[in-house]
């Protein structure tokens, strides 16, 4: 597919209103474009009320049950009184709609800023926000969700990837490492065993709207099965020590509501080394987007593929460092 054949340039901003008027509200003809990559969302201003987000979502990525049920998760989270931007739901409870051949939803607009994570309290109260979810995330499992596992993130990642993109100059060296690097990941997950619930998945500072002196989490569309330590690494930053410093205020409000398993902070580096795997992958799958040789030029370039085979060579170091700890 050309790249001017791509699905997402249909969606101009008369087809927007339509689609968003085709739920009943009334545009006034403002459209903004929101910063989002894997679906495309916008603001859209609606007469005689506040402004609303339009998420439509990439084809092809998920099932309808596969929304619906992150959906539901943000619903059911809403329901506990927890803060989290949910989906609006219709007169007949619907949460997802279809328009165009697309599929989108609704969001109410909700203001905030990035959180600031050198705070101790900040990441106390991110703590306690986190072990709440979690602590309903481990109540049932996702039913048709996936699981954030070595063969999805990490093996299929390597193929797409050594099959199709990297070049031919540094396909040897990147197979002999991701070979290892896949063994490594492999032997920490069968000892560590680890207990899989519904998280957010994508719990980065993006993701978290800091307002009324309290975060809000937004755009759970990587929600899946994942060890609970998935929404708590992304949040460290810094020297081994000052990651132990914040890793021990997240966990103290965290434990108010829900019992971290110290055992999972092997799986810190592990589920790094698998967002990198499968970020590089990401990029490699979605090429065929405008949007994307547009705003990450600087993949599957000889510089990128060197840095990002020196990144596996210090991520196999890593996994061989003793883990985080808790003081």
């Amino acid at each position: 597919m050309s790249n001017d054949q791509h699905p997402f340039q249909s969606l101009t901003p008369n087809f927007i209103m339509d689609a968003v008027e085709s739920r009943g509200f009334r545009c006034d003809c403002r459209t903004l474009t929101l910063n989002s990559y894997e679906n495309r969302v916008y603001q859209i201003g609606i007469e005689e009320s506040e402004p609303l987000i339009a998420k439509f979502y990439r084809p092809g990525r998920w099932s309808d049950a596969q929304i619906i049920e992150e959906h539901e998760f943000c619903l059911e989270l809403c329901d506990h009184e927890l803060p989290v931007v949910a989906p609006l739901v219709d007169s007949g409870g619907a949460t997802l709609f279809h328009y165009g051949g697309f599929r989108f939803a609704l969001y109410p607009r909700r203001g905030g800023h990035a959180p600031e994570f050198d705070h101790g309290d900040n990441l106390l109260i991110m703590g306690r926000l986190l072990g709440r979810l979690h602590r309903i995330g481990a109540t049932r499992p996702f039913v048709h969700r996936p699981r954030l596992d070595l063969d999805t993130f990490g093996r299929a990642s390597v193929e797409v990837i050594s099959e199709n993109f990297i070049p031919p100059d540094y396909r040897d060296n990147y197979l002999a490492l991701t070979t290892d690097l896949l063994q490594s990941l492999d032997e920490i997950l069968d000892a560590a065993a680890p207990r899989y619930i519904r998280v957010h998945g994508d719990c980065h500072a993006g993701n978290i709207l800091w307002r009324d002196a309290a975060p809000h989490l937004v755009d759970l569309d990587d929600a899946r099965m994942a060890p609970a330590v998935q929404d708590i690494w992304m949040m460290l930053s810094g020297k081994r020590s000052r990651q132990n410093a914040q890793l021990a205020e997240i966990i103290e409000g965290y434990n108010e509501f829900f019992d971290f398993s110290p055992g999972e902070l092997r799986l810190i580096e592990v589920l790094r080394s698998l967002r990198m795997l499968h970020f590089s992958a990401w990029l490699a799958r979605r090429w065929d987007d405008p949007t994307f040789p547009h705003h990450f030029s600087w993949f599957n370039t000889p510089r990128y593929w060197g840095e990002h085979i020196l990144e596996l060579r210090e991520q196999i170091a890593a996994l061989r460092e003793p883990p985080l700890q808790l003081v």
